[in-house]
């Protein structure tokens, strides 16, 4: 793998100037967010802005017309610690995500965008978002993966190590070369169904001092 080649490649899709269609609706909601705002802020600093950056993007859903006013509750199939899960169809799943695991909005998005580009067969697409009991929620669809057997994680981390991501501790994984890590690959979020592996749910971080050089 050309690491630096993956490298110019992500960072033009987080910058949003090229990408797939699906990342389309993510890459402008989060170059509104970020409008304004210096670059590279501490995830100390991130955090302590995090209220009024919800507060910016609710302002940016109404104006963008993607403010969801109903969540049919009927289909609700799972709860995670970050996350809840609505079967659409056969086909899809709905997944309503509160960005509790990042610093930030705009490092969520930046999680779906990374996510889109490694594991494009479980891409996630912004439909818009769901304000209730002042929680702000991402609605995103995904493509349903229905398991067929436990994953076995040793396969999980061979396929990591052959793609340059290599385990740190229990179910992380780093790639110091493009300046990511992602965590928690358990077996839960990475379901196995025909031999194939699916990724459906994956916590990206960028280390901006790797990932922007």
């Amino acid at each position: 793998m050309d690491f630096q080649k993956v490298k110019y490649e992500l960072q033009n899709i987080i910058s949003g100037e090229s990408g797939a269609s699906y990342d389309a609706l993510i890459q402008t909601v989060a170059s509104h967010l970020r409008s304004g705002k210096r670059a590279g802020p501490m995830a100390e600093e991130k955090h302590q802005n995090k209220a009024k950056e919800t507060t910016k993007l609710v302002e940016i859903a109404s104006t963008l017309d993607l403010l969801i006013d109903h969540i049919p509750e009927e289909k609700f199939i799972a709860k995670g610690a970050e996350q809840k899960v609505y079967i659409s169809d056969e086909k899809y799943v709905i997944k309503l995500n509160d960005a509790i695991y990042y610093a930030s909005w705009e490092d969520y998005f930046y999680n779906l965008l990374l996510h889109n580009y490694f594991f494009s067969d479980t891409a996630y697409q912004l439909l818009g978002f769901y304000h209730k009991h002042n929680i702000l929620y991402s609605v995103v669809k995904q493509p349903y993966i229905k398991a067929d057997r436990m994953t076995d994680l040793e396969k999980v981390k061979s396929f990591m190590l052959a793609n340059g991501f290599k385990n740190k501790r229990l179910n992380d994984y780093c790639n110091d070369q493009l300046g990511l890590i992602i965590e928690d690959l358990h077996d839960e979020n990475v379901l196995t169904s025909s031999e194939h592996l699916y990724f459906i749910d994956t916590v990206f971080f960028i280390k901006p001092d790797l990932f922007w050089t």
